[in-house]
């Protein structure tokens, strides 16, 4: 199919720059700076594919579970990324690792409990 791709706006909010800020941190100083790096370009380019493929994301099963399907959410592995499609703009609420209790990251993060 030949033509432009409709381009949506992504936006991070303040917790998922400081989610971004902590990992590359926490990598930099258990790891290495060039893996570091390698992890923050990683979830750039996850963050920048938003901007055209929005809706690829699948539903957080732990969201699903409460009924919520307004989020969505992307891998750079073992990382999510949870969003949320508004229009035409993408909002970032969250880049965590996996790994973690996801059901209390999430309710404290986007339901506020």
């Amino acid at each position: 199919m030949a033509g432009k791709s409709a381009k949506f706006e992504v936006f991070l909010t303040e917790g998922a720059e400081q989610d971004l800020e902590a990992i590359h941190n926490h990598i930099a100083e258990f790891d290495c700076m060039t893996n570091a790096n390698h992890v923050l370009d990683g979830l750039m380019d996850i963050v920048n594919n938003l901007s055209i493929f929005p809706e690829r994301g699948s539903y957080p099963r732990e969201l699903v579970n409460l009924g919520i399907k307004e989020y969505r959410q992307t891998f750079f592995k073992p990382y999510r990324v949870i969003y949320r499609v508004i229009g035409s703009k993408v909002v970032i609420y969250l880049i965590a690792d996996g790994r973690r209790d996801m059901q209390s990251v999430l309710a404290r993060r986007l339901l506020g409990t």
